[in-house]
């Protein structure tokens, strides 16, 4: 029989009372291998635009490169395994896309972009099913289509990976009992190659979800071997039952990359905008900043909030500033219109600070005092006069710099500090590594 090239993309597994499409992937993957199918790739683990409303938890989907000489017995299996790990009855809306080729459409890697920063209806994605004459499986709406087929055509510009610990079953929904000073000496001892596993400033573990779902934890870096290694130095009081590590776009800030129209601006896309800031920021209850920027005529509101870390510095911003921001784009409401929940802010061009204020002595060092209503100003001390007020530029108390959030306030997309300006384009896979593992 002769080999066949088959792209698996599966997506809406979960539900936010349980299971993980990550997780469906881990007991897929080991089940295939039992079979002896070919992986030509790591497991793919894409996120998509974080701003969708109906999304379950990091809008993730999952897609696999296989070889096989029986694609039907695989793909029925595929389709088994979904209907088995999906959280069906908790909502989950599971999709399944097949594709046998070993090159990927232009067309494919387009609708992939565009799902990372805009809404993509089901209505789109099963016209495009039909219009390649693609074999799929969805259980619900179908939403979990979208994802799938995005998963498939995604072409990685930039990459990371992610070392994904998973729970016994009997473990699901338990606290995660998990020594925080071992994550804390992981991260420093293969810093910069990992990332956003322990929160320094807030001394506490964000590598572990908080959920009912099957993952233990999650190391994410930019070298599957060394995130092997990092796993090692952590220490728990639970034995997870094993790890998948994917290939991901999580960290490349890839959802942040189109450039957003203030005139034809969508609900919930994704993107970035040059403007000036039209206003002083206003404070808001919650400790959140409100400020307005405008473009060719045009006023977009942005909010930044409070638990990003950078409220401070959006608070100074002043009337005139040239910034880029970057974040999505929250549905209109009775309180509010258009807003850009902001997810980081580049200072391109400061505006001169400035404030008229009474002159000072030339002899004495000292501001003169006024005289009254137009009659000038008088030194106190050796009786020199002026006639009117100067301006004085205060000194800024931010910088043409780029300022994103602290680390605990991350999404799984957002580029970290010390991946600014790194882009990953190494990948090299071995069927023999370890990047699938069970520890029983």
């Amino acid at each position: 029989m002769k080999d066949t090239i088959l792209n698996i993309g599966f997506d809406d597994t979960d539900s936010p009372k349980g299971m993980c499409t990550t997780y469906l992937a881990y007991k897929l993957v080991n089940s295939l291998k039992q079979d002896n199918v070919k992986f030509l790739d790591y497991p793919r683990l894409i996120r998509f635009n974080p701003n969708i409303p109906w999304k379950t938890r990091g809008n993730g989907a999952v897609s696999l490169k296989i070889e096989t000489k029986n694609p039907d017995k695989v793909k029925s299996k595929v389709i088994k395994f979904v209907t088995k790990f999906s959280d069906l009855k908790n909502g989950a809306n599971p999709g399944i896309v097949f594709y046998e080729n070993s090159f990927i459409p232009q067309e494919f890697t387009e609708l992939s972009k565009k799902a990372l920063w805009s809404l993509i209806s089901r209505r789109q994605i099963k016209k495009f099913i039909s219009k390649y004459n693609l074999q799929s499986f969805h259980i619900g709406n179908g939403q979990g289509l979208v994802g799938a087929l995005g998963a498939i055509g995604y072409r990685f510009d930039d990459h990371t990976f992610e070392l994904l610990s998973y729970r016994k079953q009997s473990q699901f929904g338990k606290k995660r009992n998990i020594v925080p000073s071992s994550v804390k000496q992981m991260q420093e001892k293969t810093y910069p190659k990992t990332f956003n596993s322990f929160d320094t400033k807030k001394k506490k573990i964000i590598f572990a979800p908080h959920g009912p779902d099957p993952v233990f934890f999650g190391i994410r870096g930019e070298d599957a071997d060394l995130l092997l290694d990092a796993s090692k130095m952590i220490q728990t009081k639970e034995k997870p039952v094993g790890h998948l590590i994917f290939k991901s776009n999580q960290g490349t800030g890839d959802h942040l990359q189109n450039e957003l129209d203030i005139d034809s601006i969508k609900p919930y896309s994704s993107g970035v905008i040059v403007g000036v800031v039209s206003g002083e920021p206003k404070i808001e209850q919650g400790g959140h900043i409100k400020f307005v920027i405008s473009k060719n005529g045009s006023q977009l509101t942005c909010f930044v909030y409070k638990p990003t870390g950078i409220t401070n510095y959006a608070a100074q911003l002043i009337k005139g500033d040239q910034i880029r921001v970057g974040g999505g784009i929250r549905r209109s409401s009775p309180k509010h219109g258009r807003v850009l929940n902001v997810e980081f802010f580049e200072v391109l061009k400061l505006q001169k600070k400035a404030i008229l204020t009474n002159p000072t002595c030339s002899k004495c060092n000292k501001k003169m005092k006024s005289k009254g209503r137009n009659q000038g100003f008088e030194c106190i001390r050796c009786g020199r006069k002026a006639a009117k007020k100067v301006t004085q530029v205060l000194p800024r108390k931010i910088k043409n710099q780029l300022y994103i959030p602290q680390t605990s306030a991350h999404r799984h997309l957002t580029r970290p500090q010390q991946r600014i300006n790194v882009t990953n384009k190494k990948t090299k896979f071995t069927e023999s590594s370890a990047w699938i593992a069970n520890y029983n």
